[in-house]
Formats: structure tokens, sequence, C-alpha cells
């Protein structure tokens, strides 16, 4: 899974993220600059990956969001990383309601982390999430007055932001200094709180919080 499609009019960026994905063995099979561009390299190229700024030519608002939800209607599943200059929660919510994974939300800030950001393409291109940390707290501070979310310890939302991200429990636990057996610990409280059923499928579980988060 390495041919990368690249959607951002920006010839600097684009042109960067192209050589960054290349220097970590990625194949771009397609840099454009346009939504009409987009939408049919994604429907004729199927790539594994695509990288898709949300505002675009011609009218640089969401055409890029857009292109894409359209392509995964046509391609139900077509891995989409979207990168946003700020956060959007309407777009992060779009992007999840098909609920099929594969879907990855990052502020252009993440760009310049490169591990960070190479590690997102990776999980989306493998049908993972890869959710900005700062999409997730505002989604979760959105919701802070429904029972359930406020039933939550600090501690537990620490670990639901992080799940939300696409982390397993191993990589929160490093995180947040914690053993995994509390990890796991604190993902059962917050599977009992939200009315989840556990899963030991990381992208499923990621996918259940937040298509909880989505739907309230």
């Amino acid at each position: 899974m390495n041919r990368v499609l690249v959607a951002e009019d920006l010839y600097l960026l684009r042109d960067g993220l192209v050589h960054l994905l290349q220097a970590h063995g990625f194949t771009v099979v397609a840099a454009v600059e346009s939504g009409p561009e987009l939408l049919k390299g994604l429907i004729e190229l199927r790539p594994d990956v695509s990288i898709v700024d949300v505002r675009l030519p011609p009218t640089f608002t969401d055409e890029g969001l857009q292109a894409a939800l359209a392509a995964r209607k046509q391609v139900p599943g077509l891995p989409i990383l979207v990168l946003s200059q700020h956060v959007e929660q309407l777009y992060a919510r779009e992007l999840l309601a098909d609920g099929s994974g594969a879907i990855g939300y990052l502020l252009k800030d993440r760009v310049f982390n490169a591990e960070q950001f190479i590690d997102a393409v990776r999980r989306v291109a493998q049908g993972g999430t890869a959710m900005d940390p700062d999409v997730i707290a505002k989604l979760l501070a959105s919701n802070a007055r429904n029972e359930p979310l406020a039933a939550l310890t600090p501690r537990e939302r620490e670990v639901l932001e992080a799940m939300a991200e696409g982390r397993s429990n191993a990589a929160i636990s490093q995180r947040l200094y914690l053993s995994e057996s509390a990890v796991a610990k604190h993902t059962a409280g917050i599977f009992a709180k939200l009315g989840l059923a556990p899963s030991d499928d990381d992208n499923r579980r990621v996918l259940a919080v937040l298509a909880y988060l989505n739907s309230r």
C-alpha cells in the first residue's frame, strides 16, 4: 500500500508533500490542484491513500472535501487523509458519517512533523483512522454536556482522545505513562459508560467511539 495521490493548490506545499512521501518509500501517482482533478484522479487511479486539502479551486471553500466524499460514495472505503488549516467540526463529522474507516483529519501544522505525518498516512492507508488531537478535543468539548461523556473521568477522557487518534493500547500506555493493564481498565470503563461493546480490533474500537461522538 504505497500509491498516493496528493491534492493541494499551493505549489510549494504540494511539492514538499510529494518529496516527503517519496523519501519515505511512497509512490506519488498524481499531484493535483483542483476539486475536479481530484475527483477524476480518485476514481480513475484508486490510490492506496490520498492526501487532500479541504479548500481547493475553483471556489476555495470545501471542494477537496466534497470530491473526497463523492469518490468514497463510488468507491466505498477509499482511504482519505484530509488536511485543513483550522479545525472544522462539520468537516470532521462529514468524513466520519459513513463509519467505514480509512479516514484521517489533520491540521496542516502536523505536516511539519514528518514522523507523525507519515505515521498518519500509513494508518489511513491500512484502513485505520488518524484524527488530529485538536479535532478530537473539539468534538469532545462540543459534546461535554452529554451525560455519558460527562461521566468520564479526566484520565478516561485522555485515553478516549488517544483512542480516537487511532492509538493502540501500547501507544496510549507510552504516551500517558500508564501500564497496558491500566489502559485496558480505562478502556473498558469508557466502553461501559458510552454503552459501546468492547473490541480487540483497534480500528473498530476507534470507529465506535467516533461514531458515538459524531451521532450526538
